[in-house]
């Protein structure tokens, strides 16, 4: 794939009413990307995009991120399978994010075992003395990570 030259940041004016895709890059050169099921609406997962990731998902219309643990790129299902195939992409007004709703190949999205990495409820209208329990929500596992990822549950 050749490299992709995004359009550079004008005014603010212009990145939030322009049709020109101009991504605000964080310091370490990412934007954070939030993934959602095309069809049902539901919210996978939430990953950064680097400009070559950004790049590559327009391009092959599968989603592409950047590991921040790691420091690399990746396919999302390149080991598992799980691809997600990119149906519509969106940014946000001032293009500091951006929204991808896939279609989702396999049983989950969370390298956890679980459809979507958001499977657990924080309590609202607690004292702040108060400790904090998550309540577990949807944290039923759709695969068994082991088998698909080995030691390396991360993709």
């Amino acid at each position: 794939m050749d490299s992709y030259t995004f359009s550079e940041r004008g005014s603010t004016e212009a990145v939030e009413e322009g049709r020109a895709l101009a991504p605000k890059f964080d310091a370490d050169g990412l934007v954070t990307c939030v993934a959602t099921d095309a069809t049902t609406g539901e919210l996978l997962m939430v990953a950064h995009m680097n400009a070559e990731a950004l790049a590559k998902t327009i391009e092959s219309g599968e989603a592409w991120y950047f590991s921040r643990s790691r420091r690399r790129l990746w396919r999302k299902g390149e080991s598992s399978g799980h691809v997600q195939r990119v149906l519509e992409m969106r940014v946000d007004c001032d293009q500091d994010a951006v929204w991808i709703k896939v279609e989702q190949a396999g049983p989950g999205a969370c390298h956890t075992g679980r459809r979507s990495c958001f499977y657990r409820a924080v309590p609202l209208g607690k004292a702040p003395d108060a400790t904090l329990v998550m309540e577990f929500r949807g944290a039923e596992k759709a695969f068994d990570p082991h088998a698909v990822y080995g030691d390396d549950a991360k993709s």
